[in-house]
């Protein structure tokens, strides 16, 4: 797909170039950023193709005469008018009509605030709009903050209930509030091992289910044939903890600390009698896992946020030789930080084997990776 706004859209500064071009820029990036490592083994880079993007955030302005909805512009505060993007799914791209609908009804109807005595009117002309696909649909949460009045609840349900794309829409007020399902015509839910997994609304998945399948294999490949207790640290909705627990002679030990991701989770493997996963809620970043909660695992998978997993690198650089795990599978989003936590581990004796660049956000600087760790 063309896209009309490529020159001045934020969120793909190299659409311009070549495809090679493109794939070879990125890749001398990635191996610049890794430098400071030393000689390691990068391996061939996997990249994932445009229209993949199930996950999107648009934020959108109600100007005097129109509604606004996109993304910014680059290095800018102002928005690009989108009305579809080449970078999103078909399954988003068919539902971006329905979600300015959406959008322009609820900026449409004012709220009240109180202020006093006084009862004052008030429009909403500004907000996010966080879009999922899932397997059965997409998955919408629209964000302001301002209340969700009654008039407001009567119009969404209306029309949503005519749109059949959308399987759910929620309301927040900020990013850290709680989404509250508005209509749910059916639970969202994503294919993850093979087991259906029913996601909470605005939950974190991966961007795409591509590049979810290309982290997934690669994580699998570099376990290889290690088996036994294995953790799953930063677990999110179980994306790796499901594939590992396929194997019955492994019992995975998933710990994060999201508590509305972990109940999804539970849910999900009480539903599905998974027998063989534990989960654990603990803030890593505070906590992370100590000497002795480490003992035993055959093999530790990390896949922290961005801010990278220091506090638990540090922990696993310092186990003594007998009670490490055989492997140490690294899953980042962010190679910079990569580089500070693979450089804790190999100053604690760790070898990196391999690194593979995931070129998930397509067009972008962005990259993701998997890297394997073993004992000296």
């Amino acid at each position: 797909m063309q896209c009309e706004v490529a020159d001045i859209c934020g969120g793909c500064v190299h659409r311009s170039l070549s495809q090679e071009d493109y794939r070879q820029l990125k890749t001398a990036d990635f191996k610049k950023v890794l430098a400071p490592l030393g000689k390691i083994a990068i391996a061939a880079p996997v990249f994932i193709c445009d229209a993949t993007r199930r996950r999107a955030a648009l934020a959108f302005r109600r100007l005097k005469t129109r509604l606004v909805l996109g993304f910014n512009q680059s290095r800018s505060e102002t928005l690009v008018d989108l009305r579809a993007c080449p970078l999103l799914t078909p399954g988003l791209n068919a539902v971006l009509p329905d979600v300015r609908k959406l959008v322009e009804a609820v900026c449409a109807i004012p709220y009240t605030v109180k202020k006093g005595k006084k009862t004052l009117s008030r429009s909403i002309d500004a907000g996010d709009v966080w879009l999922c696909e899932a397997a059965n649909g997409v998955d919408a949460v629209l964000e302001y903050d301002a209340p969700l009045e009654l008039n407001h609840r009567m119009e969404l349900f209306e029309q949503v209930q005519n749109m059949p794309g959308i399987v759910r829409l929620s309301h927040r007020r900020g990013p850290a509030a709680p989404a509250e399902p508005v209509v749910e015509k059916a639970r969202p839910f994503v294919k993850i091992g093979g087991t259906d997994v029913y996601i909470p609304a605005g939950t974190f998945l991966q961007p795409s289910r591509e590049g979810e399948l290309a982290l997934v294999s690669l994580v699998r490949a570099y376990l290889g044939g290690t088996v036994g207790r294995i953790a799953d640290l930063f677990c999110g909705v179980g994306t790796f903890s499901y594939v590992l627990a396929q194997n019955p002679a492994n019992k995975v030990t998933a710990v994060d600390s999201s508590a509305e991701l972990l109940r999804g989770f539970k849910e999900s493997v009480n539903a599905n009698r998974i027998p063989n996963i534990e989960i654990i809620a603990k803030n890593l970043f505070k906590y992370p896992l100590d000497a002795s909660e480490l003992k035993n695992f055959a093999a530790v998978v990390l896949d922290p946020p961005r801010a990278g997993c220091a506090a638990q690198a540090r922990c696993l650089a310092a186990l003594p030789e007998a009670d490490r795990p055989q492997k140490i599978i690294m899953v980042s989003c962010n190679p910079r930080t990569f580089v500070n936590d693979a450089q804790t581990l190999l100053a604690g004796g760790y070898v990196c084997r391999e690194v593979t660049m995931v070129d998930q956000f397509v067009y972008s600087d962005h990259s993701e990776l998997v890297a394997l760790f073993t004992k000296e």
